[in-house]
């Protein structure tokens, strides 16, 4: 039995649980959020922050979490975030003033990227080469599975223990998470001492990170796919029959998902990672095409998330593919968390400014546009690796 707490498969679900606390961290305000904006009352757009705070702490700070990995390491990293996330689901949990709401949701985006710049970075540590594509592609589906999860355990919670209850169940998780993690994990990560870093010195490191095409390949694919992703959760059930609403509203993630986890995990196991991402993208413009020609339609959008789904977990298996260096796959994990949330945080705005312009083709132009450009983005990072690579060979 005590081998089984030691397996690799082990640490890579322990790590994915951890995961679906961080993805919660969201979810446990998107499912509530109406009665949130009911208990708060008179907040106007001013409520919207209570789910975008954590996006702003990701843009400005994805990399830097990366950094900081780097020096104090990733267990310590992993530890830190998920004690933070306790803390501040406790403090939540009591509703408290609209202000110190807000200051909360931003200290917990501190919580949400010390999980998901370390765990993934460890999942990568821990599973055999040969599954490794298959361990990420899991930790890919973190986010819609919390999501998931949290609109089903919603309405319960509330009911027996009032809106302060998914909070305080959220906090339970996030300690049951920390303590089995504390135990479980090898406590010989110390990362590499070192001064704190100056605001020249991350400058630095933002500018080696972005412009290396190992290090940042993922990380700008990734931003076109989140330029769309939450998006389209959002608004594609407004665009179909009514009838079909709920169909599609609950249907596109679970596409995503078991895209991901089955068609997308197989690929992996003979195809390079960015090569899937790719064929995800080229897939995505043939349907968005269809879209263009004949309108929107509830299968049409499920067999977008469908495609969709392949970049979902191949994006975090080229992290370690492409980087084999631990500080370049931390880099690489901030760099996806850093694009992911600037994707997230423009992209609605993005898409319903697209709609209220009333052109029909312009929802599937821009989405043909940015699944284009992630496609040519990894074409020129492809061809900037082989560049490098030749070079660096002996004549």
């Amino acid at each position: 039995m005590a081998s089984l707490f030691r397996s690799p498969l082990f640490f890579v679900f322990a790590l994915w649980a951890a995961g679906l606390g961080a993805a919660a961290q969201f979810a446990k305000v998107v499912v509530i959020f109406p009665e949130l904006q009911a208990h708060y009352g008179e907040t106007g757009a001013a409520s919207g922050y209570l789910v975008s705070l954590i996006s702003f702490m990701g843009m400005v700070l994805g990399l830097v979490t990366g950094i900081i990995a780097i020096q104090i390491g990733l267990r310590r990293l992993l530890l830190i975030g998920l004690i933070l996330g306790v803390a501040v689901s406790i403090f939540q949990a009591t509703l408290p003033p609209f202000g110190w709401m807000l200051a909360s949701r931003l200290l917990e985006g501190l919580s949400h990227l010390a999980i998901i710049v370390s765990a993934p970075t460890l999942i990568a540590q821990f599973a055999a080469d040969r599954h490794q594509g298959a361990a990420l592609t899991l930790w890919g589906t973190f986010f819609g599975v919390a999501f998931a999860i949290m609109a089903v355990a919603a309405q319960p919670a509330i009911t027996a223990f009032g809106l302060g209850g998914l909070s305080a169940a959220h906090a339970l998780y996030m300690a049951a998470c920390a303590m089995l993690l504390a135990w479980a994990l090898p406590s010989h990560d110390h990362g590499i001492p070192a001064s704190w870093p100056s605001l020249t010195d991350v400058a630095q490191q933002h500018l080696k990170a972005y412009s290396s095409p190992f290090i940042a390949a993922p990380a700008l694919g990734w931003l076109f796919y989140t330029l769309t992703f939450v998006a389209l959760m959002a608004i594609a059930p407004t665009l179909v029959d009514p009838q079909h609403r709920a169909l599609v509203a609950a249907t596109m993630p679970l596409a995503s998902i078991l895209s991901s986890i089955t068609f997308g995990s197989w690929l992996l196991r003979y195809l390079p990672a960015v090569t899937v991402i790719i064929s995800g993208f080229a897939l995505a413009i043939l349907l968005m095409l269809v879209f263009a020609l004949f309108g929107p339609g509830p299968w049409l959008f499920i067999a977008l998330f469908t495609a969709l789904g392949l970049v979902q977990g191949a994006s975090f298996a080229a992290v370690p593919q492409l980087n084999p260096s631990l500080t370049d796959r931390v880099l690489g994990n901030g760099g996806l968390a850093q694009t992911g949330n600037l994707g997230n945080s423009i992209g609605t705005p993005i898409v319903l400014a697209i709609l209220a312009s009333g052109a029909p083709l312009a929802l599937p132009l821009f989405l043909i546009g940015c699944y284009g450009c992630a496609i040519l983005v990894h074409l020129a990072m492809g061809k900037r690796r082989r560049a490098q690579a030749k070079a660096s060979s002996p004549a």
